[in-house]
């Protein structure tokens, strides 16, 4: 019997900005794959019609003299639409890309894409949750693809086509055996919990063991090495609280705001989705979004003990 023809659009955008809503993609590459294997390409500068901004450019190097006399969105959305057809997009944190191309269907077709979308990255998670970094570099190292060009759109599509096939099998091997706990998942949460439990009680062991250790220096104790080589030794370090409003124009003065300064983004998302601050204010808010990321978890509430013995 011959093998089901699987077929996926991998790809990658480059854009004026990292806001969908208000930028718009100055090149698209993308790759059918068949079965895994490389079949057809696509690429395309695109005359976005609007400024690129610098902070972009520093990242893809494509400058509005670049596309300048490239086709125009309207002109090359029809292309782009032809190649991913409507099979499933593969991308690498794929609601960025997808958002941009989606957006750009609307704007060009008044309809928004419906293709079914897939995340290298939240799958290079999911296989690899110990890795440090889930970037594209990180992916195409595991998997041992070399490559000399970065975030240019075909460069970055090749890339994640080479690796993404490899990731798949580990990723569909991991889900089947995912899909076969289900009819556990009540005997795997209480078995979860225990774990859970297992570690604070570690954690503690160890918080208790570092107070010892604590202790062992501040009595004057000298320096410990182990047979393997770790070192057990003694820091001090003062640290200061600053009024922010004092500094602040300093800090803007030496070009240090930004370094200084970490945004509460889940704070800004709250506010703008709350009743306490006017349309207006929320639009300037939402007017300085900028990458868009996707993040899916599971909570444990613990259960309210306040009225057990009442």
């Amino acid at each position: 019997m011959p093998r089901k023809k699987c077929i996926e659009i991998v790809l990658d955008v480059e854009t004026t900005g990292l806001d969908y809503t208000k930028e718009k993609m100055v090149e698209f590459a993308a790759i059918r794959l068949e079965n895994g294997k490389i079949k057809e390409r696509f690429e395309t500068l695109i005359n976005p019609e609007q400024h690129i901004r610098k902070s972009s450019i520093a990242i893809h190097g494509i400058t509005e003299e670049d596309v300048a006399n490239a086709p125009t969105e309207v002109e090359v959305m029809p292309k782009i639409l032809e190649f991913i057809g409507d099979f499933p997009i593969v991308a690498h944190n794929a609601i960025f890309d997808y958002s941009f191309i989606n957006e750009a269907s609307i704007r060009t077709t008044g309809r928004p894409i419906t293709n079914i979308r897939i995340d290298s990255q939240m799958m290079f998670k999911e296989v690899y949750p110990e890795l440090e970094s889930c970037g594209l570099e990180s992916l195409m190292n595991k998997f041992n693809v070399e490559f000399s060009t970065r975030h240019r759109a075909m460069a970055d599509t090749e890339g994640l086509a080479l690796a993404y096939p490899e990731l798949k099998k580990l990723y569909e091997k991991k889900f089947a055996w995912q899909i076969q706990q289900l009819d556990n998942i009540d005997y795997l949460f209480e078995r979860y919990l225990r774990i859970q439990q297992a570690v604070q009680i570690m954690q503690s062991e160890l918080q208790d063991l570092k107070s010892v250790f604590r202790l062992y220096f501040e009595k004057g104790g000298e320096s410990i090495q182990s047979p393997n080589g770790e070192t057990l030794s003694y820091q001090s370090k003062q640290s200061y609280a600053y009024d922010f409003l004092e500094i602040k124009d300093v800090l803007e003065e030496i070009g240090a705001l930004n370094k200084a300064v970490r945004l509460n983004n889940n704070f800004i998302d709250r506010l703008i989705t709350s009743n306490g601050i006017t349309p207006e204010t929320k639009e300037k808010l939402a007017s300085a979004r900028q990458m868009l990321s996707e993040t899916r978890s599971v909570h444990i509430t613990k259960p309210d003990r306040r009225y057990e013995n009442v």
